[in-house]
């Protein structure tokens, strides 16, 4: 499975770490940018190639770092076919829940509100719980994708 990352300015530092910490792990990582800090960035522009990308391969996935996250998400959840969702902190069973009931295919991390370590843990997790394909849940990803068109 191929990761792709994003950030903005706030997310870069976090970023920066979790690409090393990923590929250490062993996941084939793309760092889609940006490769500098730049305190002036904006993130649509920064985020949007990441959310690309994932969709047009169903069996990569996306980590996205911004802020909050939230705006990142947003730009991610215009594209067709991507399904991103954020962290930025308390419980972690709300991200297993996003991949076993939404089979998720983008994290949004709130950089501002989760540690290195945070990250690392809700990451790798995320990254390595798989979709069931349960009826009720696919039929409901079935009617999202719908929607998109």
């Amino acid at each position: 499975m191929k990761i792709y990352l994003a950030s903005d300015h706030a997310g870069f530092e976090l970023k920066e770490k979790i690409e090393v910490f990923l590929e250490q792990k062993g996941f084939e990582v793309e760092d889609v940018g940006p490769n500098e800090f730049d305190p002036t960035d904006d993130y649509p522009q920064l985020i949007l190639p990441a959310a690309k990308k994932v969709s047009e391969d169903s069996s990569s996935k996306g980590v996205i770092f911004g802020y909050s996250g939230q705006g990142e998400a947003i730009v991610a959840n215009k594209v067709k076919g991507i399904r991103a969702v954020v962290y930025y902190g308390g419980d972690t069973e709300i991200i297993d829940l996003s991949r076993v009931h939404n089979d998720a295919n983008v994290l949004s991390i709130g950089a501002h509100f989760v540690s290195e370590t945070e990250a690392q843990v809700v990451i790798e997790s995320w990254l390595n719980k798989e979709f069931p394909g349960e009826v009720r849940h696919s039929r409901r990803i079935k009617e999202i994708q719908e929607l998109e068109g």
